[in-house]
């Protein structure tokens, strides 16, 4: 198995289909809360920012952010509009995958410790990458909550 090809290749697809979901949304979708504990379209892709620009941290061997306290992650002030929440998803993905992209196929392998024990590139990869299909996973439900049932990924 070529764990770098399968790695890159797995986070292309996923972000491509997750950003067409994202930009099948209307506007009103990024706000909306669907009942008090729900969370919106910004709060979920915020949340996939933060997952990625941690895990490249920690894949590049930098120091981490400390992940944020409490219950579920929610959007800041202001990170409120498709255009803010589509344009951070991109720069969060570009950068996360010009990471994985940089590393050589060994690298991929290669074992390192993290706070949770020893991990390698590829797992975190593949980590980024079901984390991601999962949060599409929520965008889609909220799609046909919005009352579309088209198939956007086309």
């Amino acid at each position: 198995m070529d764990a770098k090809a399968t790695s890159v290749n797995g986070l292309i697809g996923i972000f491509r289909l997750f950003l067409k979901d994202l930009e099948s949304l209307p506007d009103e979708a990024y706000t909306r809360q669907f009942g008090p504990k729900t969370r919106t379209v910004a709060d979920i892709v915020y949340e996939v920012n933060l997952v990625n620009d941690h895990v490249g941290m920690v894949v590049r061997g930098e120091e981490p952010f400390t992940w944020p306290e409490g219950d579920w992650i929610k959007a800041p002030v202001g990170f409120d509009t498709k255009e803010k929440v589509i344009g951070a998803f991109k720069s969060s993905s570009d950068k996360f995958l010009e990471t994985a992209e940089g590393f050589s196929p060994d690298q991929f392998e290669e074992t390192f410790l993290t706070e949770d024990g020893e991990t390698t590139r590829f797992e975190r990869c593949r980590f980024v990458t079901l984390h991601t299909w999962y949060h599409s996973g929520q965008l889609n439900f909220i799609q046909t909550l919005l009352g579309d049932d088209a198939w956007n990924w086309n």
